[in-house]
């Protein structure tokens, strides 16, 4: 079997960090209640909190299922001195080292071979839209912070030869306070979601006491191997010293998923 000239390990680590851009506030969002400004005791947590922000669609993802087409939404953003708003917009991971030497691998620059990975500042939820029905629905009932997005590529790429044909969404992020700091941020755990083609959730490939940091991508196998922190203390962030696992996610049937390591 020809394989592809590629390292194994992605450009995923490098979009584990937390960097928010010169002048940018840290990415996240507050969750914690609002008693003191509205005289009465709210309950913690994203369900009453987390809506008290405006959103706006951005670009529109045109995915490798005819039919299905995703849409970024970004948090409003306002600048310290109050003068306009903003939001973020979407940047790609891309890979640069792909096959080059005739061995059936066309990637298109894509991570992993099928899929493309979407990113942004303030990332907060996916609108799913079914073209054959005309039905929308956001894939969130509120807002979460999301690190990275993996879809259908359009491109058609092929391993081995061979055509890849993706039909599930893969989403990293953020989407409780774990840490019980009032932020839903970088510092929580960054737990790995899986949907279905029709934008139904599936169960977690990691479970969620787990903070995902990085990833290696298995061609021969077409697998993705994820390192995850176990947050063994239960103090709800990933803390230096805690076991570092690594999970498998079989990308022609994501709903298959185990630990290697």
């Amino acid at each position: 079997m020809n394989l592809p000239k590629v390292p194994a390990i992605l450009a995923l680590a490098a979009s584990f960090t937390n960097c928010s851009g010169p002048g940018l506030e840290e990415k996240g969002f507050r969750v914690d209640p609002l008693s003191e400004q509205y005289g009465a005791e709210q309950p913690n947590g994203l369900s009453r909190d987390s809506l008290r922000f405006d959103t706006r669609p951005s670009n529109v993802l045109l995915t490798g299922i005819s039919h299905i087409r995703l849409t970024t939404v970004y948090k409003v953003n306002h600048r310290r001195d109050d003068s306009s708003t903003f939001i973020g917009s979407n940047n790609f991971h891309y890979r640069y080292d792909e096959d080059e030497g005739g061995c059936g691998n066309n990637w298109h620059g894509h991570l992993m071979p099928g899929m493309e990975a979407v990113y942004g500042y303030n990332f907060v939820n996916i609108s799913h839209y079914d073209v054959n029905t005309g039905q929308q629905k956001l894939l969130y009932e509120r807002p979460v912070l999301i690190k990275t997005l993996y879809y259908p590529s359009f491109a058609s790429d092929t391993l081995n030869s061979l055509p890849v044909s993706r039909s599930h969404f893969i989403v990293t992020l953020f989407d409780e306070d774990t840490n019980k700091d009032g932020y839903v941020n970088p510092r929580d755990l960054r737990r790995i979601h899986l949907f279905d083609v029709n934008g139904q959730r599936l169960k977690a490939p990691i479970p969620e006491n787990y903070s995902v940091f990085s990833s290696e991508y298995d061609p021969a196998n077409d697998r993705m191997y994820v390192f995850a922190k176990l947050d063994a203390n239960n103090n709800g962030r990933p803390d230096d010293g805690e076991p570092v696992h690594i999970h498998w996610i079989d990308l022609k049937d994501p709903t298959r998923s185990g630990r290697l390591y």
